[in-house]
């Protein structure tokens, strides 16, 4: 197993870099991570994440089953006997126009204890001392949080992992004998933005790998969110064309060349 470096602002970056270059996706890596790099200020002393990256053996590039933590295991149990809330759109279908529910003060208020009663439980499990901020948008009928404080990479996770849990097991809080859905948004230092950021650079350097070699790439397994930014990043792309196969939680999104 021959092992290669790769250096980028961040450690997803350079994992990026690691599976383009050996045209397969992160999980069929071997990566060791050398350095997590530094952000300077003003721009000095800013140092690039490192990574060390090796190709799988074949027999050890099959997909298999990790070990769920207990909130991955809630979450799938739960959705078993749950509507799925969000549907991936894969190409363009008119929408019926929503019906905005009209939600009172005290409402919103409770929604708001409930969800910060939560989450204080588990940053008090946790021992960690985190600021809250909250914000409720009716048009949009989005509870918006972020988190402030320090070692916030800790609720981020591998990939956001933690934070996409925390949020999926706070909505089931919020939601809970509330009238219609309500969108639970949960963010810090930005992670939501500068990940989106991230998958359309990583949607864009796919496309142009799959049209100048002709080879379709398989991404890894994503969410439905992260899954739509690479759909809606190569949309209008003339060469590419995108899908989702597989079941959850590895279903992954393709990218092939365009029958012309």
């Amino acid at each position: 197993m021959e092992f290669r470096e790769f250096s980028a602002k961040t450690v997803d970056e350079a994992i990026t870099k690691a599976s383009l270059e050996f045209e397969v996706s992160s999980e069929n890596l071997e990566i060791q991570i050398v350095s997590e790099g530094k952000v300077g200020f003003l721009g000095f002393g800013t140092k690039p994440a490192i990574i060390k990256a090796a190709k799988k053996e074949v027999e050890k590039s099959l997909p298999k089953e990790p070990k769920k933590k207990p909130s991955e295991v809630i979450k799938e149990e739960t959705k078993k006997n749950t509507p799925e809330v969000e549907k991936e759109i894969e190409k363009e279908k008119p929408r019926e126009e929503k019906k905005v529910i009209v939600r009172s003060e005290e409402e919103i208020e409770n929604m708001k204890a409930e969800a910060e009663k939560f989450l204080s439980g588990v940053f008090q499990a946790m021992n960690m001392d985190v600021e809250i901020k909250m914000e409720y948008k009716p048009s949009e009928e989005n509870l918006d949080i972020e988190f402030v404080g320090k070692d916030m990479g800790i609720l981020i996770g591998k990939r956001g992992q933690t934070l996409d849990s925390l949020q999926y097991l706070t909505s089931l809080v919020v939601n809970k004998g509330t009238q219609g859905y309500v969108r639970v948004k949960l963010d810090t230092e930005d992670y939501r933005n500068r990940r989106k950021e991230t998958l359309e650079n990583l949607a864009r350097s796919i496309a142009y790998k799959v049209r100048k070699t002709r080879k379709t790439v398989s991404l890894e397994p994503m969410n439905p969110y992260e899954r739509r930014i690479i759909h809606s990043a190569l949309q209008g792309n003339r060469y590419v064309e995108t899908y989702s196969e597989g079941n959850e939680p590895y279903r992954h999104v393709v990218v092939k060349l365009k029958n012309r």
